[in-house]
């Protein structure tokens, strides 16, 4: 029987990159939903990944830490595979906290889990101990209102979630060739972008970030100019 496969490994300090591939029998074409581990004094998981998929994830974090250590869950916004195993986690980590931003405070996470969350602001500081992250607010970003995602100022990862959408199992955690080209055809097959009219203010806001690291939510990692690859993102948006 054909099932997905996980697998865990580093894309910067401190930092892994939990990865289950759905293969093309159970998704067409081939697909991935990746979660980033930050080891550190007060560890922090960015994406749960699908409730349905939360023993695969579990056994990727006990690889690298015990999963009743982390301290923080984060997200970029509410779905299934940014926080459906929210409470699965909770229920695991009795010292953990879910966080996310004001609006997805209000709106959903307030009433979806008995944890109240850390509410961060748009620029405020989450510290772990040595790695500094910031939260970076971008509503409707490629969707959600409450949408946002974290920049680690230690080692110059973005969190980017479902910017550079790739299609197809990421089967290589880290890489440096072009991913816009491959995530811009994934869009034009099913446009998951809201357009915004602030999108292109907000894509300048991340590029002046000048990340190193882009740590997509589906397929790989990527390494290199940063904002150089998320101003090619604003471009080819306008276009």
């Amino acid at each position: 029987m054909t099932t997905p496969r996980a697998s865990v490994h580093p894309i910067a300090p401190d930092t892994w990159r939990i990865s289950i591939a759905m293969p093309p029998e159970l998704f067409p074409g081939g697909f991935s939903f990746n979660q980033y581990l930050v080891v550190d004094e007060r560890p922090l998981l960015f994406h749960t990944g699908p409730k349905k998929l939360f023993g695969l994830v579990r056994e990727q974090i006990e690889k690298v830490l015990p999963v009743e250590r982390l301290r923080y869950i984060a997200f970029s916004h509410v779905e299934a595979d940014e926080c459906g195993a929210l409470a699965e986690l909770l229920a695991l980590a009795p010292d953990a906290q879910p966080v996310c931003g004001r609006v997805g405070a209000m709106v959903d996470i307030n009433d979806l889990v008995d944890v109240p969350p850390l509410v961060v602001e748009d620029g405020q500081v989450l510290d772990l101990g040595r790695h500094q992250l910031v939260w970076q607010a971008t509503p409707h970003l490629p969707h959600g209102w409450e949408c946002g995602y974290f920049y680690d100022r230690t080692t110059g990862t973005l969190f980017c979630g479902d910017l550079f959408t790739q299609p197809g199992t990421g089967d290589e955690p880290l890489v440096t060739h072009d991913i816009l080209g491959p995530s811009e055809a994934f869009r034009r097959q099913d446009d998951y972008f809201s357009h915004s009219r602030h999108a292109p203010a907000l894509i300048e806001k991340l590029a002046r970030l000048e990340p190193k690291v882009l740590a997509c939510m589906h397929g790989s990692a990527w390494k290199g100019d940063g904002g150089a690859m998320l101003r090619n993102l604003g471009a080819a948006l306008a276009a």
